[in-house]
């Protein structure tokens, strides 16, 4: 399978029951959703899919379900990052082992790391395994902010860093100071649920990693960029924008992505796991509103 990864990306939800357990018959329901609407590959265990709410039994019982339910349709991403070295580089290990084909890292976050404590960390990764590395620089979450010129000496020296995802905003402005600093040195994703996809293509990147519930939209919107027919594309992505933006309140946009895969069949339960709140009765009415009005 090619490394040069592109596309729409879905970060997969991680669906449980009633009860707050895991609900397998819905993840690989949600994975084959997600293929067929046309998502170019799959990225487990991120901040959309509560990865800080999953135990890491519950990772490494989940990872080699879906790869087997994907069967190398796509290519398939897990999150690895960790508050410690060593445990990062275990899970790399294991991720890769399991049949990942690519790990999102995010920086190490409890102990802030000086520049050379993040080479560190993410050489250990590089060294330790033989798939590709995304760093995930993702300061609204971590409070750890990556430069572009670190990203670039990322990738000059750990051989597997081949990827990373911006979500430090504003994201275009920094999509355009990584491409100046790494070149083609690295491949750029966005993410922040792709509110700023088109700005960020027409600077470079290469993709967007948003949530699980509007990715019919995200590939027209992306089949429309690549065939140069960027108005209809701004159409498109306009149509989407007021769910998307709804999607980016802190702490809901998981629950709201979980009530509107659920309208559509897709999974049985919108439940989420503490701390990740659920919609109230108000946000859910004005959910509906904001689908019916998408759907119009």
């Amino acid at each position: 399978m090619s490394h040069d990864y592109a596309g729409i990306f879905p970060i997969v939800l991680t669906t449980f029951d009633e009860a707050g357990d895991l609900d397998v018959t819905s993840q690989l329901a949600l994975v084959n959703y997600l293929i067929e609407c046309g998502a170019h590959g799959l990225a487990l265990f991120g901040n959309a899919s509560e990865g800080y709410a999953l135990a890491e039994g519950e990772k490494a019982r989940l990872l080699p379900l879906v790869i087997r339910e994907v069967r190398g349709r796509v290519p398939v991403f897990a999150s690895t990052g960790h508050t410690g070295t060593r445990v990062a580089v275990e899970l790399s290990r294991a991720a890769e082992e399991a049949g990942a084909d690519g790990l999102m890292v995010l920086p190490p976050y409890f102990l802030k790391p000086s520049a050379e404590d993040l080479i560190g960390y993410y050489r250990a990764i590089s060294d330790a395994v033989g798939i590709p590395v995304m760093v995930q620089d993702a300061p609204l979450l971590t409070g750890v902010n990556i430069g572009a010129a670190q990203m670039a000496r990322l990738a000059r020296e750990c051989r597997r860093v081949r990827y990373v995802k911006v979500e430090s905003p504003p994201t275009a402005p920094k999509v355009t100071e990584v491409r100046e600093a790494a070149g083609d040195a690295l491949i750029i994703f966005g993410g922040l649920n792709g509110n700023f996809l088109l700005e960020e293509l027409e600077r470079g990147a290469r993709g967007t990693m948003p949530g699980s519930d509007l990715i019919p939209a995200f590939v027209r919107i992306w089949d429309l960029h690549q065939a140069g027919r960027t108005r209809e594309a701004r159409v498109e992505f306009n149509r989407a924008l007021p769910l998307i933006r709804f999607e980016l309140q802190p702490g809901l946009g998981v629950s709201a992505m979980k009530h509107n895969l659920r309208e559509l069949g897709v999974i049985r339960y919108a439940t989420v796991r503490p701390p990740t709140r659920a919609l109230d009765g108000a946000a859910e009415a004005e959910l509906r509103r904001l689908r019916d009005e998408a759907a119009g």
